[in-house]
């Protein structure tokens, strides 16, 4: 099974601070790696330099065997990418920022409209299709953040909180949508949630001072204890005892 994501040996430092250490994974098509880790572990910044936006200082990652660094354009066309806080046009309504989206990607005409109607589709946007998007609540900015991640059918799926100000239908329906795509892409989730991993995740790998600290099933983590907490005290207490 090829890798559609590969990161080999990444590291980022900002000044004397590292804040990715020397970290290294692949994702073949048809996994979701969940991707755990309390706040500041690093986290966003590998999916940030995954994702193109953020320069490593050492390592390489791929997508779709192209190097995000050497080959930009080749590598983001075969991504979507759903970063913190999913920056938008505020003034813009849904639909006419997933018709900019679709632009940017190349698409017009026809080819434009369906996928702006099916990304919608996929995350119950056509309610608020007219509506500017600085109008919406914090869970529906999250869905117009996913339509645009989605909107050219990429192969690979980086997310970062993709369920964050969602609520429970909402997260169960998100939580479904990545289920139904997950035999055709690879799919990293980050999240500080073990309950979401263990939901949609055939894979996990916590990061912890920007390191890998495990790199285990849901099922794996889940046996260590009930909470993320829980997982970072059972490895805490085997890593002293070794």
């Amino acid at each position: 099974m090829s890798a559609l994501i590969e990161i080999d040996r990444l590291t980022k430092r900002f000044g004397a601070f590292t804040a990715v250490d020397d970290i290294s994974f692949s994702v073949p098509r048809g996994q979701v790696l969940g991707f755990l880790g309390p706040n500041g572990a690093g986290k966003s910044t590998t999916m940030k330099m995954l994702a193109g936006f953020v320069t490593p200082s050492a390592g390489t990652a791929r997508i779709c065997g192209e190097d995000v660094v050497e080959n930009p354009v080749s590598a983001k066309k075969n991504l979507g990418f759903l970063p913190e806080g999913a920056p938008t046009y505020p003034e813009m309504t849904v639909t006419g920022f997933l018709a900019f989206c679709a632009r940017v990607r190349g698409y017009g005409g026809s080819e434009a409209n369906d996928r702006i109607a099916n990304a919608m589709a996929q995350t119950q946007l056509e309610g608020v299709r007219l509506q500017p998007i600085e109008t919406l609540s914090k869970g529906f900015k999250r869905r117009v953040g996913l339509a645009q991640a989605l909107l050219h059918d990429p192969a690979v799926l980086v997310l970062d909180e993709p369920t964050d100000g969602l609520d429970p239908n909402q997260k169960h329906e998100v939580r479904n949508l990545i289920a139904r795509m997950a035999s055709e892409k690879a799919i990293i989730i980050s999240t500080h949630i073990l309950e979401e991993v263990s939901a949609v995740c055939s894979r996990a790998i916590i990061i912890a001072r920007g390191r890998i600290v495990a790199d285990a099933t849901p099922a794996d983590l889940l046996r260590r204890g009930p909470s993320l907490d829980a997982v970072f005290r059972s490895l805490t207490l085997k890593s002293e005892t070794v």
